[in-house]
C-alpha cells in the first residue's frame, strides 16, 4: 500500500514540475509590467515585445529596440519565443523573427527609435507608402539597432 501511495507523490510531482515549465508567453499588463530593459511602465499596446527562454522565463519590453538591444547579450538560441506588437493590430503579438518592421520619423515608438513592426512585408509597405521610412527584416534591424 505505501508503495501505491510512493508512486502516486511521484506521479504528482511530475506533472506539477512539468506543468511549471510551460514554455509560453504570458500576457503583457499594460500600465503595469515594466519593461525588462529600461524599467520603464509598458502603455503602449502598438510597440512592446516580449521573449521567452526554452527555460520558460518571461522577458516584457515596452519598446522592440529595448528587447534588442538585451538580447544583444545574451544567446538568441536560449530564447523559445520572439515576439513582437503588430502596429496594425494593437495588443496582438506576432513572432518576431518573420515580422517586417518599419522605420518611419511619422511614427513615433516610446524609446525614440521610431521603430514599429508588422505581420506582413505588403502591410509594412503600406504604412510606408502613408509615412515613409525604411523597412528592415529581423535580421537587418538587429544590424541597424545594433550600429547606434
Amino acid at each position: 500500500m505505501k508503495i501505491n501511495n510512493l508512486k502516486s507523490l511521484i506521479g504528482i510531482a511530475t506533472l506539477l514540475f512539468i506543468a511549471s515549465c510551460k514554455v509560453e508567453p504570458q500576457a503583457i499588463e499594460y500600465g503595469k509590467d515594466q519593461c525588462s530593459y529600461c524599467k520603464m511602465n509598458i502603455v503602449d499596446k502598438t510597440h512592446a515585445a516580449q521573449y521567452v527562454t526554452k527555460k520558460g522565463k518571461q522577458f516584457k519590453f515596452d519598446a522592440i529596440e529595448c528587447m534588442i538591444n538585451d538580447l544583444s547579450n545574451k544567446k538568441e538560441g536560449d530564447m523559445a519565443l520572439l515576439l513582437v506588437a503588430n502596429y496594425a493590430n494593437p495588443g496582438k503579438m506576432i513572432n518576431a523573427e518573420s515580422a517586417t518592421y518599419l522605420i518611419s520619423k511619422e511614427i513615433k515608438s516610446p524609446m525614440g527609435a521610431n521603430l514599429s513592426a508588422f505581420f506582413s512585408k505588403s502591410k509594412a509597405e503600406e504604412f510606408q507608402q502613408k509615412y515613409g521610412g525604411e523597412n528592415y527584416t529581423w535580421i537587418t534591424l538587429k544590424h541597424k539597432i545594433s550600429d547606434k
